[in-house]
């Protein structure tokens, strides 16, 4: 019988929101595959239970999801850049996200500003995290490698929120 030891493992770190505007659409002359930008106006950062740095912190300033999707139509790139403040001091992290997104129908829906109430399921967007901070309580994160799976909460008469499920990468 084959064992899977040698294969790393995960555990849970932290769940993020983001609240994310509608795209905007540069395009782009020189490329196949065209440019959107997505506003990221908000948003949170929260620990799971027995995570060490613990974090509870919100997005500030105006982040951006820089987007291409496939000249195929069925995936789009994401890298994502943004700024985060613990609630309780004044350090500043800031969070840089890339990733692939499968455009399933429940997903073309949600950009298209179609979609129903309600979450997509997880298993369309998969990212890998990184931090970089000035904080002496968080530079753990920055030697530390995180991947996540995404979906889509969609509320009637608010902005879209993208949650991240993150983990972080620990020896298996």
């Amino acid at each position: 019988m084959h064992t899977m030891s040698g294969y790393p493992t995960l555990q849970p770190a932290f769940t993020i929101k983001v609240t994310i505007e509608a795209p905007l659409g540069v395009g782009s002359a020189s490329r196949q595959n065209a440019l959107q930008v997505v506003p990221m106006t908000g948003g949170s950062i929260k620990s799971e239970p027995g995570f060490s740095p613990a974090i509870d912190a919100e997005f500030v300033g105006v982040g951006n999801d820089y987007i291409h999707a496939d000249a195929d139509g069925k995936h789009c790139r994401l890298n994502a850049h943004a700024v985060a403040k613990p609630k309780d001091d004044n350090d500043l992290i800031y969070v840089n996200y890339t990733g692939v997104v499968t455009l399933a129908p429940e997903i073309q829906a949600v950009f298209a500003g179609t979609a129903e109430e309600g979450s997509t399921p997880f298993g369309n967007a998969f990212t890998h995290f990184t931090f970089e901070t000035g904080s002496e309580r968080y530079k753990d994160l920055e030697s530390r490698i995180f991947v996540a799976q995404g979906r889509f909460n969609i509320e009637k008469g608010k902005s879209p929120v993208v949650e991240y499920r993150v983990s972080q990468v620990l020896q298996g």
